[in-house]
């Protein structure tokens, strides 16, 4: 319960944090950055990891923050390469994982827990059959989802030569979408004052169309 409080905060408050650890750890940020991006889409028992809101955040430090007349400012084109590539490389990790181990993957249990929850197969297997291939690129813009759709598609034995190509354009779509998006309206001021309503407003918008398929889903039911 602690661990998601602690996430929660860090995501309420990831302008603060980004600042902290630019200020801390100087050039090894890039690091911690790639490692964040990377474990989020790469290893599917860590679905709840601040992608979006990383990106935006990390995009408006791009263009620099002051903070208590200290500046913390991080280089653009190193960003977009390193979280690029890391996107990319983590849901590639992701699709053999479920290709080799999916099926064990989802029957194992730490006590009375699934190392895999089975709702949120469902709810990516739904994405799927409603988006084919392409769920691998809208994917990318739902948090959970985009965890959850390259491991399903290795499970589903997806040709790789298909899902190679979009996951190259859903990674370099997303990573530079919002990543261009805080650099360029991260530090306007009523987004500066609001950063906290900004960044839940992302998630919640990223959020949408799984709610949309869920809701729609339950009304065909009745």
């Amino acid at each position: 319960m602690q661990t998601i409080l602690d996430l929660f905060d860090f995501i309420r408050h990831i302008d603060t944090y980004l600042f902290s650890l630019i200020q801390d750890y100087g050039i090894w940020v890039y690091a911690i950055l790639f490692l964040i991006i990377f474990v989020e889409t790469g290893l599917v028992i860590m679905p709840l990891l601040p992608g979006d809101s990383l990106l935006f955040a990390a995009g408006s430090f791009c263009a620099g923050i002051e903070i208590d007349s200290q500046n913390a400012q991080l280089n653009l084109w190193v960003v977009l390469l390193l979280l690029i590539i890391a996107a990319i490389s983590g849901d590639a990790i992701n699709f053999w994982i479920g290709k080799k181990f999916g099926n064990k993957l989802t029957q194992l249990k730490i006590g009375k827990y699934a190392l895999v929850k089975e709702k949120h197969l469902l709810q990516t297997q739904s994405f799927f059959e409603r988006h084919g291939a392409k769920t691998i690129v809208i994917a990318r813009f739902v948090p959970i989802v985009r965890t959850f759709a390259p491991f399903t598609a290795g499970i589903a034995s997806m040709p790789y030569k298909i899902f190679v190509k979009y996951n190259i354009i859903g990674g370099i779509t997303w990573v530079l979408g919002l990543t261009l998006l805080g650099y360029y309206f991260g530090n306007l001021p009523f987004v500066r004052q609001h950063f906290e309503t900004v960044i839940f407003g992302i998630i919640g918008l990223s959020l949408l169309p799984m709610i949309i398929a869920i809701v729609k889903e339950k009304w065909l039911k009745k």
